[in-house]
């Protein structure tokens, strides 16, 4: 054998070491695409049910936000002809309660004022409300004169 000839036999033998090994990576590669094609259509298989799920949660919580805002403009419609409704008894009735009770107050007033004596020295001694405050008669008889 020449050195040509063994030359020969060692670029062959490289060669088919070289085809082997990527034998064997192709041979990998393909069972790794075949893996991840099965599991991308498990995930698939398993998405589409929970897109589903999901969208009619979705859904769903649209429905209830929809009756919680009309439930929220009903209460603030109550609470608008609430407020209208007290402004109008207020006004209604709070000027006319307000006469007759300072009636009330006058008349028990000038009935009681008939009945006390004025040469009676309690009944002068009896202080005057005037604003929440009483003024003893002594200086009700000084702002008299004055």
């Amino acid at each position: 054998m020449s050195g040509g000839e063994v030359a020969g036999i060692l670029v062959a033998v490289f060669w088919a070491i070289l085809v082997s090994f990527l034998a064997v990576a192709l041979a990998r590669l393909a069972q790794t695409l075949r893996t991840t094609t099965k599991l991308v259509a498990d995930v698939t298989d398993q998405a589409v049910p929970l897109l589903a799920d999901a969208s009619s949660a979705v859904r769903s919580a649209q429905t209830q936000i929809d009756r919680v805002d009309a439930i929220a403009s009903d209460v603030q419609e109550v609470a608008s002809n609430a407020s209208a409704l007290s402004t109008t008894v207020a006004s209604t009735f709070g000027g006319p309660l307000v006469k007759v009770a300072a009636f009330g107050y006058g008349v028990r007033r000038a009935l009681g004022g008939r009945k006390e004596d004025p040469s009676d020295p309690a009944a002068r001694s009896r202080g005057t409300v005037i604003v929440g405050r009483t003024l003893p008669a002594a200086r009700r008889t000084k702002r008299k004169k004055g």
